[in-house]
């Protein structure tokens, strides 16, 4: 098992796990409006399938928030 940071908490993982499967596993609800950030640098959604996370590594699930200002 290999300790990686998720949203700053630890997980134990199984490796190899690309960040796909990092997002399967984690149960995240519409990957579609998630960024991830793997060590402080955005990943390209075309390379999840790819990346491969090692021991240690900082994984962040950042989700779009629309909004606006009210001016009523």
């Amino acid at each position: 098992m290999a300790k990686i940071y998720v949203n700053g908490e630890v997980q134990e993982v199984n490796l190899p796990l690309n960040v796909t499967e990092l997002i399967k596993a984690n149960d995240v609800q519409q990957p579609e409006m998630v960024s991830v950030q793997v060590n402080e640098e955005f990943a390209d959604r075309n390379e999840w399938d790819s990346l491969q996370l090692k021991e240690g590594d900082h994984v962040d699930f950042l989700y779009f928030m629309g909004g606006g200002s009210y001016k009523g």
